[in-house]
């Protein structure tokens, strides 16, 4: 798999002394499904927002592929969805700050809200919307603009269970659909496994990838391979790098 971009020694100390990241090495394959698995605080974040070029690393690098497209698009925990404004509106966002008028920009925004089965709502508020349908939107908005590379930091943790494994499953359609790259960031072992193609597992803070878990299940998934055996010996798996993770067996 051709590389899209790597972190490479990276560390990222902020104002107040806080140390994030220490010595950071991660490859993102183009046109992987890559989750950053750790306990909360270990920099997961922060890496994504080093990645999107949200800020600088303190020491290190971030490269990317001679020629690709550095296009992104960012999903974050919060919808943030601007109140005053219609969904369609929401989502044209990104293209009216690339000076795209809304006549112009309608095509694609209406494309994007298919893709998220939110096509009959386009009209109404975010207020009028249920949580996961603010993520819809909120997807929809970040696949507007057809990036290479779609980061999603922790986008369905306030979600109940039946509708995060709903947006599990939606977000892997998409992902094989339009062949995008993905680096999503979660706590949960078990939403790791079922969306990735590869998992890599962070330290407590600093952080830094102290396991790769390739996970060589076709895409998509459903529930059939939730229920499998392969599918419980990868949590096995994964659940064991991510108790070694955890600040007491770092001692």
């Amino acid at each position: 798999m051709a590389m899209l971009a790597r972190l490479s020694g990276v560390s990222k100390t902020f104002a107040n002394g806080t140390l994030a990241l220490r010595g950071l090495d991660l490859t993102i394959g183009d046109g992987e499904f890559l989750t950053l698995l750790g306990p909360s605080g270990c920099g997961k974040s922060t890496a994504l927002r080093l990645l999107a070029g949200l800020m600088p690393p303190s020491e290190g690098t971030v490269r990317w592929q001679a020629g690709a497209a550095r296009e992104i698009g960012f999903v974050f925990q919060d919808p943030t969805l601007m109140p005053w404004a219609s969904v369609f509106d929401n989502v044209w966002l990104p293209l009216r700050l690339r000076n795209q008028s809304r006549k112009a920009a309608a095509k694609e925004i209406e494309q994007a809200l298919a893709l998220v089965g939110l096509a009959d709502v386009a009209h109404v508020y975010p207020r009028e919307l249920s949580g996961g349908m603010k993520m819809r939107a909120s997807i929809a908005r970040a696949l507007v603009t057809h990036p290479p590379l779609l980061l999603l930091d922790e986008p369905f943790a306030a979600l109940d269970e039946i509708t995060r494994f709903k947006l599990n499953n939606d977000l892997l359609r998409l992902k094989t659909e339009l062949g995008t790259t993905v680096v999503f960031v979660t706590h949960s072992v078990f939403e790791s496994v079922y969306l990735s193609s590869r998992i890599a597992v962070f330290s407590a803070r600093p952080g830094r990838v102290i396991a790769e878990i390739d996970i060589p299940e076709p895409l998509p998934r459903d529930e059939s391979f939730r229920l499998s055996p392969a599918y419980a010996e990868h949590c096995r798996i994964a659940s064991q790098a991510l108790q070694r993770a955890m600040p007491d067996q770092a001692a």
